[in-house]
C-alpha cells in the first residue's frame, strides 16, 4: 500500500444501483459491502476512487450474499456486458481526466 489511497480504483458490484447503472464515485463508507469494507480496513482509509456496477435488489427472500454469486440470466448478460464496457472506459478516463468531469459524465 505504498500509493496514496486517493489513487486507487476499486470496481465493485452494488445492490443499491438498478441493474446495470454505473456510479463512479470518490470516497464514502462501504455501505455494507464486505469487500469494499475490507479495503478500507487495510487502507485505512476511505478516500480512493470507486466505480459501482448496479445489480439491483435481490427478490424477496434471497439471501444477498447468493444473490450477488449467482450467474446471469441470459437475458442480463447483454445489460451486464455494456455495463461492464462503460466500466471499463471509466476507469480508463479516471486514469487521464479530472475526476469530477468523469462523474458527471458517467453518473447519467
Amino acid at each position: 500500500h505504498k500509493s496514496a489511497p486517493e489513487r486507487l480504483i476499486v470496481v465493485h458490484d452494488d445492490l443499491d444501483l438498478a441493474f446495470g447503472k454505473l456510479r463512479v464515485r470518490r470516497g464514502g463508507s462501504a455501505g455494507g459491502h464486505r469487500g469494499v469494507q475490507s479495503i478500507i480496513d487495510a487502507l485505512g482509509a476511505e478516500a480512493f476512487l470507486r466505480v459501482k456496477i448496479g445489480l439491483g435488489r435481490p427478490p424477496a427472500g434471497v439471501d444477498p450474499a447468493t444473490y450477488v454469486l449467482e450467474p446471469f440470466r441470459a437475458d442480463e448478460r447483454p445489460i451486464i456486458d455494456l455495463a461492464l464496457d462503460r466500466a471499463a472506459q471509466a476507469v480508463r478516463a479516471l486514469l487521464r481526466d479530472d475526476v469530477e468531469w468523469v462523474m458527471q459524465e458517467y453518473n447519467r
